[in-house]
């Protein structure tokens, strides 16, 4: 069973999510937040998989309060760090700020309930979501931020193999595990191997902060046509 806290200002929205999500069998809302603060203290007490969390502004915050928020969730002293899904009502800067602080995927608020749905599902199984427009976004910041940024993550890159940065190349393009495995002919548990191994030389949190440190790092251009899914 999955167990999700709904973080949002706007009490309508977290009643229809918690109907939403508790029609689901393996699916179950363990708490409700008002606001940022709210939503960290919560995870700290109720220990949930999931927060769904509003990063509009409306009611949770600014988008820096989200991204700190996000930051907090995610690097909790207890060492609790609940997968984060961002909703928001477009594809702007602040989604790509949340990423890079830790969440784990970002879907609008005008999405299906069952892209919603899914989206929980794959981010509880440690996979990524990002909304397609995002992509864009993503590829936007990173170029603007590439000229102001330092050299870090260029050498934390000159860290990885040849082989790691395939892979890193292939999970920048959206790919499973089951896709690299078949794309580079080897086991998906090397994929899986390789991915960890990335995670830890890179010292990324999840597969959205390796994507965000590929188009950093330069090894996935920002003019190549790279879309961010499930």
């Amino acid at each position: 069973m999955t167990s999700v806290l709904i973080a949002t200002g706007q009490s309508l929205q977290r009643a229809g999510l918690r109907m939403l999500l508790e029609s689901q069998p393996d699916l179950t809302v363990v708490g409700e937040a008002a606001h940022g603060p709210e939503a960290v203290r919560l995870s700290a007490l109720l220990r949930p998989d999931i927060v769904l969390l509003d990063g509009t502004g409306t009611g949770t915050g600014t988008g820096t309060d989200t991204v700190e928020t996000v930051r907090r969730l995610v690097h909790a002293p207890d060492g609790h760090a609940p997968h984060v899904l961002l909703l928001t009502t477009s594809d702007d800067a602040h989604p790509y700020g949340a990423l890079r602080a830790g969440a784990a995927g970002h879907l609008r608020e005008d999405a299906t309930a069952d892209e919603l749905v899914a989206a929980v599902r794959v981010v509880a199984a440690g996979d990524v979501v990002v909304s397609p427009g995002l992509a864009r976004a993503l590829i936007d910041a990173v170029r603007s931020r590439r000229a102001v940024e330092n050299s870090v993550p260029g050498n934390r890159l000159g860290t990885l193999t040849g082989r790691e940065r395939d892979v890193l190349t292939a999970v920048a393009s959206g790919d499973s595990n089951a896709e690299i495995a078949d794309r580079l002919c080897i086991a998906p548990t090397t994929v899986k191997s390789h991915v960890s191994n990335i995670l830890t030389k890179i010292g990324a949190r999840g597969r959205v902060q390796a994507v965000v440190f590929a188009y950093e790092s330069g090894l996935v251009r920002p003019t190549q046509q790279h879309v961010l899914h499930a």
